[in-house]
């Protein structure tokens, strides 16, 4: 895919900069509304107006994410549309997509040598002037020097970004003086509390004021959305909030994704989703006739009658046959899973997108007591198609989904278009091991006094951190506690992929996770699995170690047993927290917490003790020490 830079306000018409990005970047890390650092500029990535015509990108039929996304967003069913791809024809024109330059303040690259005039006995100051894009000439210069966007800008948790008002920080709101400014770096940190805005004037403000947000050094937030193009803000009440635009804090995507499972419903239902390629324009009984005067779908469609045949598809625009789009995510796949039949991959049909079947115990289990005790069933997944869409985006913090997979529906989030009506989606295709606990081993571990005491201190930790947290809106409702058994799956989850990707030729970064926890029905699992944009599927390396899982346990559990932040890390307590870490039990850097590309939560609720024995805790493990 590549992007293109549209030009924004008195900026040259018709200047493009082509950068190149990864379908699956969009999603993830540079879509819409994203900041982005390009060889010569800074951009933000434009809403979906930028991008081209729909009827010129790759449609993504997948009823379940739809649904999804119709009960998330609200309004009609969405569509499903992949970023474009870049062509290998270096004379067809690439159709890429857009981004406006943002911020359109600079700082002027000044000769070397060029110090703040003072005579006192403070340490000198490098001075570099601060430049609105209207002061450039042509070339994109001022004063006949080079510069370079700077660094800051404010923002609010809606996601509206705008340059910040330097001459309003210096000198307050409403004051008419319009001198040059200059920024003042004392060291060579960077930090903030060694930059000085001032004026020509002789006004000055250190920067670190502008992270004093009760006092509203830099206003109120003005709504802007640059990434929709001008004239695109709106009202916004919140304070405006410093952000360093290339921060990991300035773009957090919201990205809804599930596995694709067999096709369920009625024979219609079956008969439409494979003649769904031309079935998809299909809207009236006049369009469905001279659809079926084509041989193929006549012969499909002979059984059914108009009505029917219209009704499915409607069924299937709208999320799927069944009512499947009003359960939760993860509840559906683990119908699926659970449902594998029993075999060792080469003796049933080889499905493109869902093929799993259950490994027989003899495979994998070698003895009743081992490692592997609590474990009830291993799945490999030869074949998986996981489909993610991009709702929207936050910034300062991320807005993360429940166990069930599902995001809230008064969540606030920021659009990638004035009016979406559809959403930019990726296919992943890959392979992966699920592991089923027994639900009667997970039951006799809840009742244990030590596990539901280390449980209530976790939950306590809970509640110290959404106590404190900032209520995105009035109506935002805070999370909930994730309860003992995901903590302890998350947990084990984490423990397995680091073991793994020792031997299956994926590094751990590679590597995702999806826990199932199904209080009502006493179900639970996890889901390793890893998966591509750009290729057709992998190779099976990881897929085969489901036979070698008890090994991987009891690595797993080794680990874990003792950390090399230990004791500190083993004695940290959640609802006793000095550093802020309500959500995690005995869990740091140097056991369980791996790339957050890989975690479904970010990292938190994590807790060894609730695995294996650790320092200090010793009766709340799920699993027996290993010697």
């Amino acid at each position: 895919m590549t992007p293109r830079r549209r030009s924004a306000g008195r900026a040259a018409p018709g200047f493009q900069s082509p950068g190149q990005l990864r379908r699956s970047q969009v999603i993830t890390t540079y879509g819409p509304g994203a900041l982005i650092d390009l060889p010569k500029d800074s951009a933000i990535v434009g809403g979906l107006e930028t991008w081209p015509d729909r009827g010129r990108l790759e449609e993504i039929v997948e009823p379940r994410l739809t649904a999804k996304l119709r009960a998330l967003t609200g309004g009609p069913p969405p569509a499903l549309h992949a970023p474009p791809a870049a062509s290998s024809d270096p004379r067809e024109q690439t159709a890429g997509i857009g981004a406006w330059r943002f911020p359109e303040w600079f700082v002027v690259q000044e000769a070397p040598g060029r110090w703040e005039d003072d005579r006192t006995d403070r340490p000198r100051a490098r001075s570099r002037r601060l430049a609105p894009r209207t002061a450039l000439d042509e070339r994109r210069r001022f004063d006949g020097r080079p510069v370079v966007a700077t660094r800051f800008v404010r923002a609010c948790p809606k996601g509206h970004v705008d340059d910040v008002d330097w001459y309003g920080f210096v000198h307050g709101p409403g004051d008419p003086c319009r001198n040059q400014l200059w920024l003042d770096e004392r060291g060579t940190s960077g930090d903030l509390s060694d930059l000085v805005v001032r004026c020509g004037c002789g006004r000055r403000r250190g920067m670190h004021e502008a992270k004093e947000i009760e006092s509203r050094p830099l206003g109120a937030c003005s709504g802007a959305r640059p990434w929709l193009g001008p004239h695109a803000a709106e009202r916004c009440e919140l304070p405006a909030r410093l952000l360093i635009r290339t921060a990991s804090n300035a773009w957090f995507p919201q990205v809804v994704s599930v596995l694709s499972l067999p096709e369920d419903g009625s024979e219609v239902d079956r008969a439409v989703a494979a003649l769904w390629d031309d079935l998809r324009i299909v809207d009236d009984p006049e369009t469905l006739a001279f659809i079926r005067r084509k041989p193929a779908v006549a012969e499909r469609l002979t059984p059914f009658d108009d009505a029917a045949i219209l009704a499915a598809t409607e069924r299937r625009r709208a999320g799927g046959a069944g009512g499947v789009g009003e359960r939760p995510v993860k509840q559906v796949e683990l119908d699926a899973l659970l449902a594998a039949p029993e075999g060792f991959g080469d003796d049933l049909e080889v499905a493109s997108d869902f093929h799993a079947q259950r490994l027989p115990d003899g495979a994998w289990r070698r003895t009743a007591d081992s490692v592997a005790g609590g474990v009830a069933a291993v799945v490999q997944l030869h074949r998986l198609c996981e489909v993610a869409a991009l709702a929207g985006f936050t910034r300062f913090e991320a807005v993360t989904p429940d166990i069930d997979g599902e995001y809230a529906s008064d969540v606030e989030r920021a659009d990638l278009a004035r009016d979406p009506a559809w959403f930019p989606a990726v296919e992943n295709r890959g392979e992966g091991i699920f592991l089923q606990l027994d639900a009667g081993a997970v039951g006799r571990w809840e009742q244990r006094s030590d596990v539901a005491a280390r449980v209530a201190a976790l939950g306590a930790g809970h509640a110290r951190w959404s106590g404190r947290r900032r209520p995105r809106s009035r109506q935002a409702r805070p999370r909930p506690f994730p309860g003992g058994p995901y903590v302890l799956l998350h947990t084990l989850s984490h423990l397995l992929i680091q073991s793994l990707a020792v031997r299956c030729g994926y590094p751990a970064a590679s590597i995702r996770e999806r826990i199932y926890v199904d209080g009502e029905a006493q179900r639970f699992g996890l889901l390793l699995y890893t998966a591509s944009a750009d290729a057709e599927g992998t190779l099976g390396g990881l897929v085969q170690e489901a036979r070698a899982v008890e090994d991987h346990l009891a690595q797993a559990l080794r680990s874990a047993a003792l950390c090399s932040s230990d004791p500190v890390c083993a004695g940290h307590e959640p609802d006793r927290s000095l550093e802020d870490r309500w959500l995690h039990g005995a869990a740091c850097h140097g056991c369980a917490l791996i790339a957050e590309t890989s975690c479904e939560m970010r990292n938190d609720y994590l807790d060894r003790a609730l695995v294996v024995p650790v320092i200090g805790v010793t009766g709340a493990a799920f699993c027996d020490p290993v010697a």
